[in-house]
C-alpha cells in the first residue's frame, strides 16, 4: 500500500496557519503580537499567493505560519498544498482558510505522495491537524485511493503489464471481500476479440478483468478503464517522442481502482462493477494491421484504420459486456485522444454524454472537489465520418477533425441498453508539480465520480470510513 500521511488528531502545541489576501493583511497583521508584526515587516513579507513567512514567538521558536492566498474564484482551492514541502518538520493546524477546509487538508495529503519504488523520495516531515468539522477517515481514505492510483500510472511498463494490472485487481478485491474474476487466452478470443487482437502481438498476454462488489439488488454502477500498458502504435508505430509517456495509457485502468477503492471503503449502497480490458499494444508478424475487419463482442465489425486508435477498440469490448446487464450507470475512463488535449489542455478532461442533466451535475461537483471536466458534444452527424464501405463501421474517421469527438462517438455504438453512459478522456500526467499534484501519474476524475455516486447513493449516517 503507498506510504501516505494521515491527518492528526487535535493536539496542543501545533503551529497556526493563517491565510491572507492582500485585502485581508492589514487586519490581520493589526491582530499579530508587536514581535511577529515587526518580523513579518523586516522580512518582507506581502499577501501574494504562493508567499509564505515564519513567524517567531517570543522564545524564537515557530509561532504562526504566513500564506498568502488570492481571493475570490481565481484562487485555487489546493493552494495549501503548497506548504507541506515549504515547512520545517512539525505540527500545524490551520487557523483560518479562505474556502473549503476538507480540501484545503485533501490538497495537504495529496501533496505528500511520492513515487518511490526505484529510488527513496522522503515524504515532507510537516504534519496537519485536521481541520474542525472534516471527516480525517474520508481524507485519508481518498489521499491512499489517489496514491494507489498514481502508483499505477508512474510505474514503467517493464514492471508494469497486463499481469500486474490484474494483481492489483485482485489485491483491491481481496480487501474488500470482492469476487474478481480474468477472461485469458481462448476464452478472450471468443468473447472478447478485439481485446485479444489489440494485445496478440505481445508476449504479455492481454486480460479481461471484472471485479464486482455489493448487493446485487442495489443500483448497478459500472466504470470501465482503458488498461494500455504500453502503446507503440502499433503498426501504425508512433515516432520515439510520442512514445516517451506511453507507461501512462493505462491510466483508466488506475482511475477506475482508484474510484471503486473510494466506492467500496466508504460501503456505498451500490452494485459496483470494474471492468478492465488489458492489453499492450506491441508489434510481431501476429500483429493486426491496418485494413483488417475484426469481429466485436457486440457483433458489430469493426475495419482498422489505424493501428494507434487501440484503445477504443479494447474499452468497445468491455462496454458491450457491461452494457448486458444494462446498468443504472456506465463510466469510462481513457487516456484517449490527443485531439481532446489540444481542445482542453492536459489538467481538464473531456466529458462525453448524451445525458444534459448527469453532465450538468458532473460538472457542478467537479469543480466543487477540484476535479473538474468540460463538456463536449456528441455531434450526432459526425459519427458518418466513422463509416466504412466493408464492415460496421471503423476505427476511425481518417480526416484530421473532430478526433475527440468521433472516438466518443464510436464507444457509443457499444453502450446502448445504460441508463446512462459517460465518456472520459483524460490526460493522466502532471507535467510539473502544482499544489496537490505532483509532476507525474494522475487519476482525473477518479474522486469526481467518486463525488457524483456519494452524493446520489449515501445514506445519511450510514457510508463508512475504511482505515
Amino acid at each position: 500500500m503507498p506510504r501516505v500521511t494521515t491527518l492528526l488528531p487535535a493536539t496542543e502545541g501545533a503551529v497556526p496557519i493563517r491565510c491572507v489576501d492582500a485585502a485581508g493583511w492589514p487586519a490581520v497583521a493589526a491582530e499579530l503580537p508587536p514581535l511577529a508584526a515587526a518580523f513579518a515587516t523586516a522580512s518582507g513579507f506581502e499577501a501574494k499567493p504562493g508567499r509564505i513567512a515564519l513567524l517567531p514567538g517570543p522564545d524564537g521558536t515557530l509561532a504562526t505560519v504566513l500564506f498568502g492566498v488570492e481571493a475570490g474564484e481565481r484562487g485555487d482551492p489546493f493552494a495549501v498544498g503548497r506548504l507541506p514541502d515549504a515547512l520545517p518538520e512539525g505540527t500545524y493546524r490551520f487557523e483560518a482558510l479562505p474556502g473549503d477546509p476538507a480540501l484545503a487538508a485533501l490538497a495537504w495529503q495529496l501533496s505528500g505522495y511520492r513515487f518511490g519504488r526505484y529510488r527513496d523520495r522522503p515524504a515532507p516531515k510537516a504534519r496537519l491537524v485536521a481541520p474542525d468539522g472534516v471527516d480525517a477517515g474520508e481524507i485519508d481514505r481518498i489521499a491512499r485511493a489517489v496514491a494507489a492510483g498514481r502508483d499505477l500510472v508512474n510505474t514503467p511498463a517493464n514492471d508494469l503489464g497486463p499481469a500486474e494490472i490484474e494483481a492489483a485487481a485482485r489485491a483491491l478485491a481481496e480487501r474488500f471481500g470482492a469476487a474478481c474474476t480474468v477472461v485469458s487466452g481462448e476464452a478472450l478470443e471468443r468473447g472478447f476479440p478485439l481485446v485479444a487482437a489489440v494485445g496478440r502481438a505481445s508476449p504479455r498476454a492481454p486480460r479481461l478483468i471484472d471485479l464486482t462488489w455489493g448487493e446485487a439488488d442495489a443500483p448497478k454502477v459500472t466504470l470501465v478503464g482503458k488498461g494500455v500498458v504500453f502503446d507503440t502504435g502499433g503498426l501504425d508505430i508512433k515516432p520515439s517522442a510520442a512514445m516517451l509517456l506511453m507507461k501512462k495509457d493505462m491510466a483508466g485502468a488506475a482511475v477506475a481502482l482508484a474510484a471503486a477503492e473510494m466506492v467500496m471503503g466508504a460501503g456505498l449502497p451500490v452494485r459496483l462493477r470494474v471492468l478492465i480490458p488489458t492489453v499492450e499494444n506491441a508489434i510481431n508478424g501476429e500483429a493486426f494491421r491496418p485494413g483488417d475487419v475484426l469481429a466485436s463482442r457486440k457483433g458489430l465489425t469493426v475495419e482498422i484504420g489505424n493501428t494507434d486508435a487501440e484503445g477504443r477498440l479494447i474499452l468497445a469490448d468491455a462496454l458491450a459486456l457491461a452494457d448486458e446487464e444494462a446498468p443504472d450507470l456506465v463510466f469510462d475512463f481513457a487516456t484517449l485522444t490527443g485531439a481532446a488535449r489540444v481542445a482542453l489542455g492536459p489538467d481538464l478532461p473531456a466529458l462525453f454524454t448524451e445525458d444534459d442533466a448527469l453532465a450538468g451535475e458532473l460538472a457542478a461537483i467537479g469543480l466543487a472537489v477540484n476535479d473538474p471536466v468540460w463538456r463536449m458534444p456528441l455531434w450526432g452527424p459526425y459519427a458518418s465520418l466513422l463509416d466504412s464501405k466493408i464492415a460496421d463501421l471503423n476505427n476511425v474517421s481518417g480526416g484530421p477533425f473532430a478526433g475527440a469527438v468521433t472516438a466518443a462517438l464510436f464507444l457509443r455504438r457499444f453502450a446502448t441498453k445504460a441508463g446512462a453512459h459517460v465518456h472520459l478522456d483524460l490526460y493522466g500526467w502532471n507535467a510539473g508539480t502544482k499544489p496537490g499534484r505532483p509532476e507525474g501519474g494522475e487519476v482525473q476524475t477518479a474522486r469526481l465520480v467518486y463525488a457524483l455516486l456519494k452524493a446520489r447513493y449515501a445514506v445519511p449516517g450510514e457510508a463508512r470510513s475504511a482505515s
